[in-house]
């Protein structure tokens, strides 16, 4: 494990919001304002609101009713809030806030576009007056079928403003699994571009939906923003009775007039969110998030965690698809910093592409994948040194666990040890993190820290007991404001998803390791191989293997074995430097040194890719299910399912080496 450890200075610490938040109420040190936020969840939740003035309609009469049960919570009864009030309107009574840079695109080309408060604020009036126009209403579901542009933002408040429910869409889906999202969601309306550039090459994002279309006859109207096009062309009416919607263009969407036009106020626990992840099956989970809850658990993360304020900038490389998306809008937003959205990939031109993102907008936190990380580390190409870094304040980062190799080289050789990595956990069913590392605390490398503050989170043993030193099962004994409501449509699989392994905790899916007071997530529970009766966690493997000067990137997974009930096959992505050599034996025997002979993988083979998501996740369960030659399951979010046949391919080469 590597040495390094973040240790902030007592400038950065004296300076910080979560500070703040501990002397307004007489709490000397992080550890002992996370065990209050736990020994009294409303308390801390209250407290988040009344630290960042986040503000609500109709004040609230209590924080938490549980009621209804620890599944059931109600959360800041009795209020009344619109997520754009906290987002945008309260700061459009000082002239300086309102001219402030909200949101700035930057294309793949270069060009870019941005907007004050006080012009988003216009355009989201605009936008909902124009949806209002059209029918959609309160409770109303509406897609979001597009790229990190400025477009996702305005669109994502409007339909907030109007009391309607976003649907936002991952911009690589297919029409299946578009249609099977919309369909479930029940949208009433979609707005999508007409394209996007990625790698140099369009995607169709109109056509795509298109296909989708005549098996969802629930949508009424496309709305169609001219994103690559100046002009879109063959808009076609509403027939009614068929299974096809009108279309207006985005221009002539925001004709309607909008003058007195005023978010509605619902209740705190009305529909805010409908983020669709993944499942074990080809069908998509449907999370529910609430106006109240979402916003209040964003505002601290990016406040307490990442460190944001007004003034600061905000860039996560992402998709609107994936929860981060969501989540650097309304944290930023709510927090009154500028959000940064690049539209397009972080290798174009080249792999200095992220670095002169930072320099050309002064991004103060800078979240990327370790992914990312690892593919520019390993270029050798990439020259940081040659671009103004100085603005960055924090680093984030979450999806997948980090190797120590690309933890520290981002740490120590790009920001010299001046900057924290806030590398966090959750999900989009959490609506934020479980875990993340706070910057006033010392952060090991590829630590997560601790429990994030008001997450009564732990590790247990398969019979519920708290776990320490050995690999477990994370859970969460209390809930958080944007646990989310359900599933939605289904209710019996939301309860057996993550409250009937533990009764009475949430089972989250994730394997976490608590040593020496620091957290790290060791993968999902369903891609823990159990080896000869040891649980060997897939980034045990993999981290190990990367280490090596030819590997770039791998994935670890376990297949049935007779003898060992699991045994370890392997696959690696060379280095560019890596020639065409096939070192899987050698390997193998590193992987043997390290962790056992026991654990040597069975089976190594070098491949060109492995199948990842947009965000860069490496799909586990779709490399096993191809070197098994099985059905991967649903692949709609993958950025390159191709990668899937390499990996058949390697495996039916030869005999196991």
């Amino acid at each position: 494990m590597s040495g390094y450890v973040w240790k902030p200075t007592p400038g950065y610490s004296d300076n910080a919001n979560v500070t703040r938040l501990m002397r307004e109420h007489g709490l000397a040190s992080l550890p002992e304002l996370r065990a209050k936020s736990v020994a009294d969840v409303g308390w801390y939740w209250g407290a988040v609101v009344d630290d960042l003035g986040l503000p609500f309609r109709t004040p609230y009469e209590r924080v938490l009713d549980l009621s209804h049960g620890i599944a059931r919570p109600d959360w800041f009864v009795g209020s009344t809030i619109n997520v754009v009030d906290a987002c945008i309107t309260r700061w459009l009574g000082d002239e300086a806030t309102a001219n402030t840079t909200a949101v700035v695109h930057e294309a793949e080309n270069g060009a870019l576009r941005s907007l004050t408060y006080r012009e988003l604020y216009d355009r989201v009036c605009a936008v909902a007056a124009g949806l209002r126009a059209l029918g959609v209403s309160r409770g109303d579901a509406v897609a979001l079928f597009l790229p990190m542009a400025l477009e996702a933002v305005i669109a994502t408040y409007a339909i907030a403003a109007l009391g309607a429910v976003v649907v936002p869409l991952f911009s690589g889906f297919a029409p299946s699994a578009i249609a099977s999202r919309l369909q479930d969601a029940e949208a009433v309306a979609v707005i999508v571009a007409d394209a996007t550039v990625r790698r140099g090459k369009r995607v169709e994002l109109k056509r795509l939906l298109d296909e989708a279309l005549p098996s969802c006859p629930s949508v009424r109207t496309t709305v169609v923003v001219a994103n690559t096009d100046t002009t879109i062309p063959d808009a076609r009416p509403l027939v009614p009775g068929e299974n096809s919607s009108g279309e207006i263009s985005w221009a002539d969407l925001q004709a309607s007039p909008h003058d007195g036009f005023e978010p509605i106020a619902v209740g705190a626990t009305d529909m805010l969110l409908l983020a669709y992840t993944s499942g074990t099956t080809g069908r998509p989970k449907g999370a529910v998030h609430t106006h109240a809850g979402f916003l209040v658990k964003t505002a601290s993360e990016a406040a307490y965690s990442f460190d944001l304020s007004a003034g600061g900038v905000f860039c996560w490389i992402t998709d609107m698809g994936w929860i981060m998306g969501p989540l650097s809008i309304i944290g930023t937003h709510s927090n009154g910093g500028t959000l940064v959205l690049y539209e397009g990939s972080p290798d174009v031109p080249d792999l200095d592409r992220l670095w002169a993102l930072v320099e050309r907008h002064g991004v103060t936190m800078l979240g990327v994948s370790p992914t990312l990380i690892r593919t520019l580390r390993a270029s050798g190409t990439t020259t940081f040194e040659n671009y103004d870094l100085s603005s960055v304040h924090t680093l984030g980062s979450t999806g997948e666990p980090w190797d120590p190799s690309a933890y520290d080289w981002l740490a120590i050789d790009v920001f010299h040890g001046r900057v924290p990595v806030i590398n966090f956990s959750g999900g989009t069913e959490v609506g934020g993190s479980f875990l993340a590392p706070y910057p006033v605390e010392e952060i090991a490398s590829c630590s997560l820290g601790g429990p994030s503050l008001g997450m009564d989170v732990d590790v247990v043993d398969d019979d519920g007991n708290s776990l320490r030193g050995e690999i477990g099962e994370l859970v969460c004994r209390q809930p958080w404001p944007a646990m989310t409501r359900g599933v939605w449509h289904d209710d019996q699989r939301y309860l057996e998803s993550y409250w009937t392994r533990f009764p009475g905790m949430w089972h989250h899916g994730d394997y976490a390791l608590v040593e020496d007071g620091q957290w790290f997530i060791r993968g999902r529970s369903d891609d823990v191989m159990n080896v000869a009766g040891k649980r060997l966690a897939p980034a045990e493997v993999e981290s190990i293997l990367i280490t090596h000067p030819s590997v770039m990137e791998a994935a670890a997974v376990g297949v049935p074995d007779s003898t060992k009930g699991e045994a370890v096959w392997a696959f690696w992505v060379p280095r560019s430097s890596a020639g065409t050599n096939d070192i899987s034996a050698e390997l193998r025997q590193l992987v043997a040194s390290e962790l056992g002979k026991p654990f040597a993988p069975s089976l190594v083979r070098r491949v060109a890719q492995l199948p990842k998501t947009r965000s860069a996740k490496i799909m586990r369960r779709a490399v096993r299910a191809a070197a098994l030659g099985t059905d991967p399951g649903d692949l709609s979010g993958a950025e390159n399912p191709e990668a899937i046949a390499d990996i058949r391919e390697a495996v039916g080469e030869t005999t196991p080496k």
